[in-house]
Parts: structure tokens; sequence; C-alpha cells
């Protein structure tokens, strides 16, 4: 990728959290290794929702906060997120509708299966996809405050109100709804609107180690140290996913390296349809080889089998109905975006008569005069 916006360590970086999320559920489906694992898929998820943020705030916080780039905004993250959901969610509802395969992470009933298809659903690792959503329909609002500050000190206001309490009350988590996640979000879009800022400095191979040492910390620490801190969601979790998504955006040596490194990207590139679809597709296979090897071959295979069916639902589904979807959106935007509100008309048509008076004065209308005084005349009318 050659997108002067695209940094190959984030790309790793979700990488590595999907990858922890898999992990995190290995013990799900074979309950005997469930005891030998260390277990970090809420830190991981954590880490998703710092990264959402910045990336949020790094892509478009600087680009003019207008109807149309809203629009493009709203549509753009709809077409990533909800078709290859969707579709997740109708197989799990598939297999939760086989009463003797006994999924693990079912979805019962048809007002379960509704709800998740109204992203209200909490089944398995469907839980995090409500609180996404709705900070993607937040995001305009924080976007102003980004474009202009000064202008909107009020609403940045609220936001800091809203994580301070947050932290009083210690919100519970995980949960499908933004207000307990959202000092996440909003700590990597402030890492992500300041990342700009930081162009002149140059990490070291020193803040490349510290980097790494503080990614192993933010996963390990409460296996570690479990009276420490036995609370995940927190704010201090926060900031910390939010410190390291802005030291990893720098790309220091060494961190770079392993990050940015080819596998741990593929990993990055697949990690939603991985996400979405590694517990249905490791169930099927233990459920399909489970008296025909060991268990640690048929976890190797699960494994596999995960990986290469993430890949394929990515390149099968997941681009593909983003591509149509926006497509679809770039051939008929103009009949939502061209409409103007009558103080954009009355904006418009004050700016073209500004225009013609400039030319007249320039000198430049000659034969068009007539014309352009027509055209003047008519707005006038109108």
């Amino acid at each position: 990728m050659s997108r002067p916006d695209y940094i190959p360590s984030l790309d790793g970086l979700r990488g590595l959290a999907a990858l922890l999320v898999v992990q995190a559920h290995i013990g799900l489906i074979f309950p005997g290794t469930a005891q030998h694992l260390m277990t970090m898929g809420s830190e991981a998820v954590g880490l998703f929702f710092a990264l959402s943020g910045f990336l949020m705030a790094h892509l478009y916080g600087s680009r003019p906060v207008t109807r149309e780039n809203v629009l493009d905004f709203l549509v753009s993250r709809f077409a990533r997120i909800y078709p290859v959901y969707l579709v997740a969610v109708l197989v799990v509802a598939l297999l939760s509708s086989m009463q003797d395969l006994d999924f693990v992470q079912p979805i019962t009933g048809g007002t379960d299966f509704v709800r998740h298809v109204l992203l209200l659903g909490s089944s398995g690792v469907f839980w995090s996809i409500p609180p996404e959503i709705q900070f993607y329909l937040l995001f305009p609002i924080l976007w102003l405050c980004l474009a202009r500050p000064n202008r909107y000190g009020g609403l940045i206001a609220g936001f800091a109100a809203v994580v301070v309490v947050d932290g009083l009350l210690d919100l519970p988590g995980p949960g499908i709804l933004l207000v307990s996640k959202l000092p996440y979000f909003l700590f990597g879009a402030l890492a992500g609107a300041l990342h700009a800022f930081s162009d002149r400095w140059k990490p070291s191979a020193l803040t490349g180690i510290l980097t790494l040492l503080l990614l192993a910390v933010f996963f390990v620490y409460r296996h570690v140290l479990p009276n420490f801190s036995p609370e995940f969601w927190g704010l201090q979790s926060a900031a910390a996913a939010a410190v390291i998504v802005a030291l990893v955006a720098r790309q220091p040596p060494i961190a770079a390296h392993v990050l940015a490194a080819a596998p741990v990207r593929f990993f990055g590139t697949i990690s939603f349809s991985l996400y979405l679809f590694h517990v249905p597709i490791m169930f099927l296979v233990h459920r399909t080889l489970e008296s025909l090897v060991p268990e640690p071959a048929l976890i190797a295979a699960a494994l596999a089998v995960t990986a290469a069916g993430a890949w394929f639902l990515h390149e099968t589904i997941e681009v593909p109905s983003r591509r149509v979807l926006v497509t679809l959106w770039q051939q008929h935007r103009w009949r939502l975006v061209s409409r103007q509100t009558p103080a954009e008309g009355i904006e418009q048509a004050i700016l073209d008569l500004q225009e013609t008076e400039k030319r007249l004065l320039n000198g430049t209308a000659s034969a068009a005069t007539p014309e352009l005084l027509n055209g003047g005349d008519e707005k006038l009318r109108a």
C-alpha cells in the first residue's frame, strides 16, 4: 500500500490483537487446553477500540466537516463493517439452529437474531460491534471538535466530563453501549489528532524497545500481578492503549520491524473477518476432526483452517461488498449532496454575483456580457 496516510505498523498491531482474540477462544473450543492458556482477549479488544479512535481522527480529523464528507465517512464505515458482520450473524444463527450441534456461542431464537441484525446483540465477539458503530455515529460531532477546537470548546468539555464520570462510576464492560467504552475511543482519537504534531520527533531504537515492552506489559500485567488490577476496563487501561497506539504509529525502529513485517500485516488485513468467524470455523474443525487426530494437531489444524477461511471470507465477502456499496454511493451521492439548504443557496448566489462583478470590472465580459448580466438578473429574481 502506498497511501500517504497508511501506517504499516498499525496494520501489524491490528493483526496482533486479532491473533490474541483467537488465542483467547482456543480454550472455549478445546476445554482441555484452557487451564494452560493465558487469555488476553479483553486487552486485545480494548486496543482495537483505541486504534479505531486513532484512525478516525488521523484519517478524517483534518478534513473539512461538510455534509459531503460526513456522508462519505458514514457510508464508508457502514460498508466496511455491516455486510460481513451480517454474514457472520447468519452463519452463527444457522449453526445455533442445529440442535445436535450444540454451538458454543449461540444466537437463540428469533428475537435474539433480530437484535443482532439491528446491531444490539452480544453473542460471542458480536458484543463489540455495537459500540464500534455507535462511535462512528458520534464521530461527526467529535470531528467538529477536532476541526474547530476554539469554536466547540463546550463540546470538548462535555467529552472530558463524560470521561471523568466514566472513571468515577467505573462503568462496567464488556457491554454493547458506547458509554462504557467511550474512553478508549476518545483517548485513541486524541492520540490520532496529536499524531500530526509529532512529525519532528524521530523515535530511536530505544523507543522501539520500550514500545514493545509496554505492549507486552499491557497484555500480561493482569496475569502476572492479579491483585494489582483485576478489572481491565478502566481509564488507566484506556490511556495505556492510546499511548501504545500513538507510539506504534510513529513506527520506531525495532518495533516497526516486528509489527510491520509482512506476516503480521497479513493478519491485520484480514483481522475483521478473522475476528468475526474464528469461533465458528474452529468449532466446525473440532467437530469434524476430533475423533481422527490428537488434540495438539487438531488445534494446529483449526488455527490453519481459521486463517485460510478468514482470508477467503475477506476476499470474497468483506472486500467485494464494501466495494459495491461504496461504488453505488459514489454513483448516487449527488442526489443528497447537491441539495442545498436555503442559506447555502443564498450564499452561492452571492458568490456567483461577486464572480460576475469581478469579470465585468476586469473587462473580461466583452461579448459574453449580456449572457452574464441576464444570468445575474435571473439569480436576483430567484
